[in-house]
């Protein structure tokens, strides 16, 4: 992750048995395909940013407090985000899984609930996931634990803190 005068920047290298990308239209539910994601929230709010995407690049993206009250970020302003995808199917003699990359450019106007104008030096709190909930083995990752019974990536009690230098 990075970011640019007017972007956060992010790149996924992900390794896998399975993909799949069914949902091709934003806001779909792209976090049963083959997704990776970042939630964010800034200036110590309770409201944060899920921002998901399958590994064609199909963004998902609301706001909220909660798994259950989240607000769709309008199309218009998803549209404004773009993606590089790369998917290589296993060579003969490889291990077996394919290797994908997702490369996203994600414009501070994308989070409409804010008036972000720079991330030099602001501390946000963030946490990254690795999701494929209707793949033959269904999984789900995270960069920082969470401690839960099911998975449920929509925790902020378990975001991580990341200083933007």
């Amino acid at each position: 992750m990075a970011y640019a005068n007017d972007s956060i920047l992010l790149r996924y290298a992900v390794k896998e048995k399975y993909i799949s990308a069914v949902y091709r239209n934003i806001n779909e539910p792209v976090y049963k395909d083959t997704c990776v994601e970042l939630f964010i929230a800034f200036n110590n709010e309770a409201n944060y940013y899920n921002l998901e995407f399958n590994c064609l690049g199909t963004a998902l993206v609301g706001f909220g407090s909660n798994k259950q009250d989240r607000i769709a970020i309008s199309k218009q302003l998803i549209e404004r985000i773009t993606s590089y995808h790369l998917i290589k199917t296993p060579a003969n003699g490889s291990d077996g899984l394919i290797n994908w990359e997702l490369t996203v450019n994600i414009p501070f106007s994308v989070f409409g609930f804010h008036q972000i104008n720079s991330l030099a030096n602001q501390i946000c709190s963030v946490n990254f996931y690795k999701c494929g909930d209707e793949l033959p083995e269904p999984h789900y990752l995270s960069w920082n634990n969470i401690i839960y019974p099911e998975p449920n990536f929509h925790l902020p009690e378990f975001f991580g803190k990341v200083k933007f230098a």
